[in-house]
């Protein structure tokens, strides 16, 4: 077999393109404290990523929980989760879920906020590789839910109706 890309030395693959949507962060209790951003989508992460230059942004919002992250090279990070916010990604329905702020250094005068796998499924929102953009899902996936019942009744015969 073939091999195209050496991922082992961090060659970028050529094929794969950024996408970048907006979305809009608003603070559940005082919805006047919300704001609009560009986001990247980024499978590899869970959360709603913002820098934590950002958290005033938003009000005061309820710290949940510091959480330890690692980043695409490896390295470790501290993370504070606040919630409750609404996310609304644009073209998608709104969700309500949390936010992790993270001290980031602006590229090029710029933050990049994540938008994780979490918000993305709760969002119904599919990755189209091949268009290089975010797709309606249509159904929500319980086919590990299955799975895991049917593992523990040996077979699929053996699930209740």
């Amino acid at each position: 077999m073939k091999r195209s890309h050496d991922f082992s030395k961090a060659v970028q693959n050529p094929y794969l393109k950024r996408i970048i949507v907006s979305v809009k962060i608003e603070n559940v209790r005082d919805t006047s404290k919300s704001f609009t951003c560009d986001g990247l989508v980024d499978t590899n992460a869970s959360l709603m990523v913002l820098p934590a230059a950002w958290k005033d942004r938003l009000g005061d919002l309820e710290p949940t929980r510091i959480i330890e992250l690692e980043t695409g090279t490896q390295g470790k990070l501290k993370g504070e989760v606040y919630g409750p916010v609404r996310i609304q990604i644009d073209g998608f329905r709104p969700i309500f879920n949390e936010v992790a702020f993270v001290e980031m250094k602006p590229a090029d005068g710029w933050y990049e906020p994540l938008i994780g796998y979490i918000v993305l499924e709760q969002s119904q929102a599919a990755v189209d590789m091949l268009g290089h953009r975010l797709v309606p899902a249509k159904h929500m996936d319980l086919k590990s839910l299955i799975c895991a019942r049917a593992s523990c009744f040996g077979n699929y015969s053996e699930l209740p109706r």
